[in-house]
């Protein structure tokens, strides 16, 4: 008879979701399935009606979530042959911050034939930027006020969050206001429709929400004080019970087992935002370690026993990603996004040609001939904002720098830079943290770009200066989902009655790790104080060319429309 036992993680990203079975005993990814998205991100118009949207809407079909239950969950099952009976545990990670109004049976408005020709029924995916005007007021009155919790989210709230969304659906549409019974994170309403219970998890709470462990959320003053419509928002759409990561949100009903190919009653842990999930998935369960989720933009995750405000993070959050410590996010606005729009738009066809023949890609080809660069041969630097500072500026209004460029500048040099650019702002990130007393002794990558690029991630740990630890899966946030589920099956189900037991047991590095050459470093410091007069002279107020150039920009535009 088997005795092995198995998890399932389920990460929800942006254009699809996945399943992996893992091994609950070492961590080992048994199979994994991805189910597209059939409506995808929803940002033209409406499915079905064809109703047109809005500038900035990012929206989505909650449907396409439950497929993925019914066909990556069963399908991961039916590769690994196993026995439903062995699965004991499931979690999953999602995009956040992305929302849903539901009615009191949890049933989406936007599948209701009286509301889905209205945009402000579906889902809001977390990259819907249509409530910046809401964000802008909330961050004003805050600032007025002098609220204390403002300073946890680096000063400034952003579009993307619950509470501005939710606004603009009362500013909006306050029909569909008024018939939601709750607004849900998008991970709590799937762990609800698997349970029957609504809990609200407190990674999302934390950080999308204004939520603390001890002040709970923003006072209902405050809310009258932005709309009187909003005062008992907490008691009425967003209520729901805080739970800690880690905690078991429930088991699965039979309607839901059946759908899914599992056993009834199988342990489902409360859901964690994506990036968030790739912590415990690298196996960091500890203060002071710090871990990069590398893809178009970085997050930098880090655990600590203290709660600083620390310059532009995005979020301090008590129980955000391990219980009983301090989780903080940082974080790149560009990244992979940069390299990717370089190859794009900007390389010559010539590469493009070259890559060809030697059957690489563009990116595989320029990483090549940039290896072969020495630091600072090329004579160049950038600045990383090309979608402008997360952290520590907090200014989407920032664009980004190539200096140093003379006309015999090659397209690998410049690709170079840009790789040294972001790991600059990396640098800069973990000095941010340092400078405010926040420790951190080492350093842990996950993602895509970890496992595509050894020449980024050796010029990582030469501008850092540290050992970098990778992953040894891209699924990692999938793999820490899974970690989760096997927390909430506990011990006595064949599971783990902690998140750091699960770490121990489940997480898996590669052998080898990224360390700092002695001479690159010091080459890398110069270059690095370079950056660091660069930020301060156009980031910080002394020369505010770069919102110039966008105003002018903008303002250009509205005059050639006008003519």
């Amino acid at each position: 008879m088997n005795s092995r036992k198995y998890a399932i993680g389920i990460d929800y990203g942006t254009e699809s979701g996945r399943a992996v079975l893992v091994d609950v005993s070492n961590g080992e990814m048994i199979a994994t399935h991805v189910t597209p998205y059939k409506d995808g991100v929803i940002d033209k118009q409406l499915p079905y009606s064809g109703v047109p949207l809005g500038p900035d809407f990012a929206l989505q079909n909650p449907a396409d979530y439950l497929s993925v239950l019914a066909t990556s969950v069963p399908e991961v099952v039916k590769q690994a042959k196993v026995n439903p009976e062995d699965v004991i545990g499931i979690g999953l990670d999602f995009t956040s911050c992305t929302i849903l109004p539901v009615d009191h049976q949890l049933e989406p408005l936007c599948l209701k034939e009286s509301y889905k020709h209205n945009p402000h029924a579906w889902v809001k995916l977390w990259k819907h930027h249509a409530a910046q005007d809401e964000a802008n007021k909330i961050t004003e009155r805050a600032l007025q006020q002098g609220e204390a919790w403002l300073k946890r989210y680096g000063g400034k709230i952003s579009s993307e969050w619950m509470l501005p969304k939710v606004w603009q659906v009362l500013d909006e549409a306050p029909e569909i206001y008024e018939a939601a019974a709750y607004f849900l994170e998008a991970a709590d309403w799937v762990t609800a429709k698997m349970t029957g219970t609504v809990l609200r998890n407190s990674c999302a709470a934390g950080y999308k929400g204004i939520w603390h462990k001890k002040e709970g959320f923003v006072s209902s003053e405050f809310l009258r004080q932005l709309d009187p419509r909003l005062e008992n928002l907490y008691e009425t759409k967003l209520s729901g019970k805080v739970v800690p990561i880690g905690t078991k949100a429930g088991e699965l009903t039979k309607e839901m087992a059946d759908l899914m190919g599992l056993k009834p009653n199988t342990a489902v842990a409360v859901g964690i935002i994506d990036a968030h999930a790739g912590v415990p998935g690298v196996g960091v369960a500890e203060p002071g370690k710090m871990v990069m989720v590398m893809g178009t933009s970085t997050c930098h995750m880090l655990l600590s026993d203290r709660e600083v405000h620390v310059d532009g993070i995005s979020g301090v959050v008590e129980d955000g990603i391990i219980p009983g410590l301090f989780a903080y996010e940082a974080g790149q606005a560009a990244v992979g996004d940069i390299f990717a729009w370089y190859v794009d738009h900007q390389v010559p066809s010539y590469i493009k040609e070259e890559a060809e023949k030697e059957k690489v890609s563009v990116h595989e080809w320029l990483e090549n001939k940039a290896s072969r660069l020495k630091p600072g041969e090329s004579g160049l630097i950038a600045l990383d904002w090309h979608n402008g500072n997360r952290t520590p500026l907090v200014d989407a209004e920032l664009s980004g720098l190539l200096l140093g460029v003379t006309l015999s500048t090659t397209p690998e040099e410049i690709y170079r830079a840009f790789i040294e650019s972001t790991a600059f702002g990396t640098r800069l990130i973990i000095d941010t943290f340092r400078n405010q007393g926040v420790e951190i002794n080492e350093l842990y990558a996950c993602g895509g770009l970890p496992h595509r690029n050894r020449l980024l991630m050796q010029i990582y740990a030469d501008v850092t200066n540290m050992e970098i630890k990778i992953s040894n899966t891209t699924h990692t946030p999938a793999v820490g989902a899974a970690m989760f589920g096997a927390v909430a099956a506990g011990s006595k189900n064949g599971g783990y009655d902690s998140v750091e037991e699960a770490c121990r047991a489940m997480a898996k590095l590669k052998e080898e790790t990224f360390i700092p050459i002695r001479e690159n470093v010091e080459i890398y410091e110069n270059l690095y104080k370079e950056y660091r007069r660069l930020k301060d002279y156009f980031g910080c107020g002394e020369n505010n060319a770069m919102k110039k150039l966008k105003k002018w920009k903008e303002a250009s535009k509205i005059s050639m429309k006008n003519s």
